[in-house]
């Protein structure tokens, strides 16, 4: 951030009054511009036995697999927007939705939020930033394909909770350590 989303001033880099941590401050008019974590909501469509995936169009990860997610729009909620990703990205309506997993990304400040849900009718198709979408059961998702750990995490858990019949809301923070130099 360079200049004040307020006045135009300068921005500078300090901890303001009352604070623990630097934030950008406007140097003109002491305007403060929090950054804060993004938030991606999505869904974990199933129709029968699978669960809908899309190979993605867009970068990061362009020609990998995910479920349909995307980051949250003022004005909506979770729900919504959840709901809206996956019409978005799969040409998909889905009811019933529930949430189902929370990852905190803190090494990228993202937090994904994904809910359980129904296609309905079983109908999908392919958005804007889809370059397919398809209908798969564990042993057709291509595993080695899938675009986000997050992604992979969710759906792992799903096929274990799904053996039990229990899907319990669960919360996990994901971690990142950059490999040892020799």
């Amino acid at each position: 951030m360079k200049f004040c989303s307020d006045c135009g001033g300068s921005i500078a880099l300090r901890v303001p009054l009352g604070d623990d941590r630097e934030r950008f401050v406007c140097e003109t008019c002491d305007a403060i511009h929090y950054v804060n974590p993004r938030v991606i909501v999505g869904c974990l469509p199933v129709y029968e036995d699978k669960v809908l995936m899309c190979k993605r169009a867009i970068e990061p990860r362009h020609g990998y697999w995910t479920l349909p997610a995307g980051f949250m729009e003022n004005g909506e909620t979770t729900e919504q927007g959840a709901a809206r990703e996956t019409w978005e990205e799969a040409r998909a309506q889905v009811r019933n939705l529930h949430l189902y997993r929370v990852f905190d990304v803190p090494y990228i400040s993202q937090v994904y939020m994904f809910y359980r849900c129904e296609v309905e009718d079983g109908l999908f198709g392919v958005g804007p930033e889809s370059l397919e979408s398809g209908l798969y059961g564990e042993d057709e998702i291509p595993w080695d394909n899938i675009a986000f750990p997050v992604v992979k995490k969710a759906l792992r858990a799903y096929f274990e909770d799904r053996r039990r019949d229990e899907y319990p809301v669960a919360v996990e923070t994901i971690t990142f350590s950059k490999p040892r130099k020799p």
